[in-house]
């Protein structure tokens, strides 16, 4: 039996003490344990607002810039990396934030096994690895197998937004994307990248590159109606 191909390493690193705290105390609050059962959305919010997934959040603070400046829709944040949690947590914390839940598991299985169909208005993929070696592109999570769970999970109407700052990776999102006209449509019109929407907060990592004339790429895919 051959083992999945992983979209990412698992680096845990060491938990500062104040990760550890987080953990210990706010994780029973924000955090989802991972069973192969599909998740109640609503029950899991305490409400029925517009609920919003992004894929490997890193250090989390994309994800809790947004929620709090969204505080009418749901996050739910996807992160492997241990000190990523732990720094998201402390985030939530120190900003009172009340509408992010997070998952510490593989995407994938996230995506296949806990969220129903048609559950998101959207899913963010900002800045995945871009596994820049040839022979590692089979690495990338973005592939067509990738966007069959998009498709089942986003709502008609929902969407999907990528961001890259490695531009032969944005030509490959753009080509898997685009050969699946049948179920998502550009919504900056065909072949076209989109100007940064003003609710993706600009990283620190991305102002520095900007400085240095290092390029960015956006992608809005709209899930069409089945």
């Amino acid at each position: 039996m051959h083992r999945p191909i992983r979209s990412f390493v698992l680096r845990q690193g060491r938990l500062t003490p104040g990760q550890q705290r987080a953990f210990d105390a706010l994780w029973p609050l924000y955090g989802i344990d991972y069973t192969a059962e599909r998740l109640d959305l609503t029950d899991l919010f305490g409400n029925d607002n517009p609920t919003f997934v992004e894929i490997g959040f890193g250090n989390g603070e994309s994800l809790a810039q947004m929620a709090a400046a969204h505080p009418e829709q749901n996050y739910l944040g996807i992160e492997v990396h241990g000190p990523g949690v732990g720094h998201l947590l402390l985030k939530i914390e120190e900003l009172n934030l009340t509408n992010i839940r997070i998952m510490k598991h593989d995407a994938i299985e996230v995506l296949n096994n806990c969220l129903t169909d048609a559950s998101l208005q959207g899913l963010f993929l900002f800045f995945p690895d871009p596994w820049h070696k040839k022979r590692h592109h089979k690495r990338r999570i973005l592939n067509p197998d990738f966007l069959t769970h998009l498709y089942r999970v986003i709502k008609p109407g929902g969407f999907f937004h990528a961001a890259t700052d490695w531009e032969d990776y944005a030509v490959q999102m753009m080509t898997v994307l685009s050969e699946a006209a049948e179920q998502f449509q550009n919504s900056a019109g065909t072949g076209n990248y989109t100007p940064r929407p003003a609710y993706r907060p600009l990283t620190k990592f991305e102002q520095r590159g900007h400085r240095l004339g290092h390029g960015v790429w956006d992608l809005i895919f709209i899930r069409r109606q089945a």
